[in-house]
């Protein structure tokens, strides 16, 4: 937990541009039942200096003396485990809590659990606080959410929306209140959040840093004058946070009286409708804040300014259809959203001119009145554009002449190149898994001994004794003590325990693995209309390792070298752009390409030595060119391979040829890298459980 240290802080009102992202905090601060704020930004663009800063702001907490779970002395949390306590009693002031969850947090850290060595020493069920209760009527901040566990992500928002954690673990069952402002950070390159775990954010923003030279030159002059004194800095910006921080508190007084009218209900419900987001979620984060919007301006009632602000902040990540789709909202569409909601509001429908014009030209009637009243609520810079306004322009990035831009060139060296064609239509793959059992990051790919999979076997205490109750083998554990109980001087019921009896769940999940593809973009491929098939293929897997938590990369070949055009990441889409910008023909450099991919595999092995690389090389096996000169291209071929499989990498060689003549150098691959062949059909679920079905019927 941080809270107020003698270092001040940065100012809030000192952080310079990003309007949409300091209006979106300020109206979690007012109305807590927004739901909070996802910030999607790239790295260094002050996204955790303002949340920081933020905190300074919020009132001082009436509390409960004692009370490990802040409770309000007014009204206490009647369930609190500390309680119960006297509504109306003594209370003392503490600041509100900035409370940081760091990526690596346990779900003990979180939901709090059984204090285990009080229980096995005292034989008292005592509970120990977690982050969600020092977090209560304070500020929740996650660092890099997109880096967090998705079963942590998923219990701090089910707390987010209910307003309590419930913790049902460890034989303790406890229910306390936890409101707070969640905010979560993230930058996009290092991977995507899942579209059901965006949508229980409330408000979105997107931060980029400023192209204005002036504006840059301001938030450098701030920010050195700050680490020169901070102190001074923060007394000259003392004014300006006292008034934020005087509205903020009148405004929470405030919202709980905003009128919100049928006619602005009808207005959220008309766009959140035309905008065809899925479930309710929208429709209610918008009312509560167009109503905290209302009160920070002072308003008694939501007018159709405070929707278009609340709709603006909460709609870019509920559009996502696709998980590959860029969150965003068209602010035109926004527009003509509103516009038709308000003519459905109409009581009483207009009377037709008798001229019968006025009713043919909407989209001329659009532009003339899309800046009438809104200039103080519209957004100031790209934030909120979206795929509508970006997907075009990058569609015809390879120009009318398909030259690709000069950074995706691939080494040729022979022969004609052009861009890939459209990639077929995706499908649903199999579970491509990689043998054994690992230790790496939690997925849903390859098994792995993991703290919250199921229980397989006990380990006994040269394992490590367990630290919660979650992780102790019951039975092993009285098994292993029973032979003992004479020697000990046992004469009651209770067994006597030493730490030696102890032993450990052992338990079995799944995890997340590095899968790399190897992609043969050479003419052979393009030549017989394959490549098209590939990329299908290719986008197939990206879709399946977005789902199972996977790390990503890309290595390509052709011509006379190959090309990591990817370096393994988290950001599944990032991969999915180089695949549709990916350039095809030449000759074909195989082996270069895999000791490409091998090169690739030891250096993120150093970085990430328990995450277990699955090599997926897509090729018709027909190698051309050797590793070396005066090199034999497939001898080559095969000794790279082998070097591969005595690293310990698992290899799926899929088959890429196809016509009535085959050769089969696929095949031999596949074997010298002690990996599996498959062919393109066989990637797909629906096929394979097709096969195994007819197999089953004969």
């Amino acid at each position: 937990m941080s809270t107020a240290t003698t270092v001040p802080r940065f100012p809030f009102s000192a952080v310079v541009g990003h309007d949409d992202l300091r209006l979106a905090l300020l109206l979690n601060a007012v109305h807590p039942g927004v739901g909070g704020v996802l910030v999607r930004g790239e790295k260094g663009t002050a996204k955790s200096t303002a949340v920081r800063a933020l905190a300074a702001l919020l009132p001082g907490l009436q509390v409960v003396p004692g009370c490990r779970f802040g409770c309000s002395p007014e009204a206490p949390d009647p369930d609190c485990p500390d309680g119960p306590h006297p509504a109306g009693g003594t209370g003392e002031i503490r600041p509100a809590h900035l409370v940081e969850l760091p990526v690596g947090a346990t779900e003990d850290r979180l939901v709090g659990s059984l204090d285990l060595e009080r229980a096995l020493s005292e034989g008292v069920r005592a509970y120990q606080p977690g982050l969600l209760a020092d977090a209560h009527r304070g500020v929740l901040y996650v660092d890099e959410v997109n880096l967090l566990h998705d079963h942590l992500v998923d219990l701090l928002l089910d707390a987010a929306a209910m307003g309590r954690a419930h913790v049902e673990r460890d034989g303790v069952s406890v229910s306390h209140a936890s409101r707070f402002l969640l905010v979560g950070t993230m930058n996009p390159e290092e991977g995507e959040l899942r579209p059901q775990l965006l949508d229980r954010f409330g408000l979105t923003v997107e931060v980029r840093a400023a192209r204005d030279v002036d504006t840059r030159v301001e938030v450098v002059r701030r920010r050195l004058a700050f680490e020169a004194d901070p102190a001074g800095f923060a007394a000259a910006w003392a004014g300006a946070e006292a008034d934020t921080a005087r509205r903020i508190a009148d405004a929470q007084e405030r919202v709980g009286s905003v009128r919100l009218d049928d006619t602005e209900l009808r207005r959220i419900a008309a766009v959140c409708a035309a905008f065809d987001v899925d479930g309710m979620r929208a429709d209610l984060v918008i009312a509560r804040a167009a109503a905290a919007h209302a009160a920070w301006r002072g308003a008694d009632a939501v007018a159709e300014q405070d929707v278009r602000v609340a709709a603006r902040l909460a709609l870019p990540h509920r559009r996502r259809r696709d998980p590959f789709d860029e969150p965003g909202i068209d602010q035109q569409a926004l527009e003509d959203a509103l516009r038709a909601a308000a003519e459905q509001a109409e009581p009483e429908p207009e009377p037709e001119p008798p001229d019968g014009g006025g009713g043919g030209a909407p989209h001329a009637r659009t532009e003339a009145g899309a800046g009438d009243g809104e200039d103080a609520d519209r957004p100031t810079g790209p934030a909120t554009s979206g795929p509508a306004q970006s997907d075009p322009p990058r569609a015809g990035a390879d120009g009318p002449t398909g030259e690709a831009p000069a950074a995706q060139e691939q080494p040729s060296g022979d022969g004609p190149t052009r861009a890939a064609p459209p990639p077929s239509t995706p499908f649903r793959a199999r579970r491509l898994e990689v043998p054994g059992v690992g230790e790496g990051a939690p997925g849903r790919r390859s098994r792995a001994r993991t703290d919250a999979g199921r229980v397989v076997r006990a380990g006994d205490h040269t394992g490590g004794s367990p630290h919660r109750a979650a992780d102790l083998h019951l039975p092993a554990t009285i098994a292993a003590a029973a032979p003992h109980q004479l020697a000990r001087g046992r004469t009651g019921a209770g067994l006597r325990l030493q730490r030696d009896d102890l032993r450990h769940a052992v338990r079995e999940g799944r995890e997340g693995n590095l899968v790399l593809f190897v992609v043969d973009a050479s003419g052979s491929m393009a030549a017989r209309k394959r490549m098209s098939a590939v990329s299908g293929a290719v986008l197939s897997l990206l879709r399946d390792a977005y789902q199972r938590r996977d790390k990503v990369g890309m290595v390509t070949f052709r011509g006379l070298g190959a090309e990591l055009v990817l370096p393994p990441t988290s950001s599944v889409p990032a991969a999915q752009v180089r695949l549709t910008s990916m350039r095809t023909g030449g000759r074909t450099p195989l082996a270069s390409g895999l000791l490409r991919a091998r090169r690739a595999l030891a250096a993120e092995r150093l970085r990430d030595p328990r995450r277990r690389p699955l090599l997926v090389l897509l090729t018709d096996g027909r190698a051309t060119v050797p590793a070396r000169p005066g090199g034999d291209p497939v001898h080559d071929a095969y000794r790279a391979a082998g070097l591969l499989a005595d690293d310990g990498v698992h290899t799926v060689v899929v088959d890429c040829e196809s016509g009535p003549v085959r050769l089969g150098l696929t095949g031999r691959i596949a074997e010298a890298a002690g990996g599996v062949l498959v062919t393109l059909d066989e990637l797909s679920a629906e096929c394979v459980a097709g096969v195994v079905q007819s197999y089953r019927a004969a």
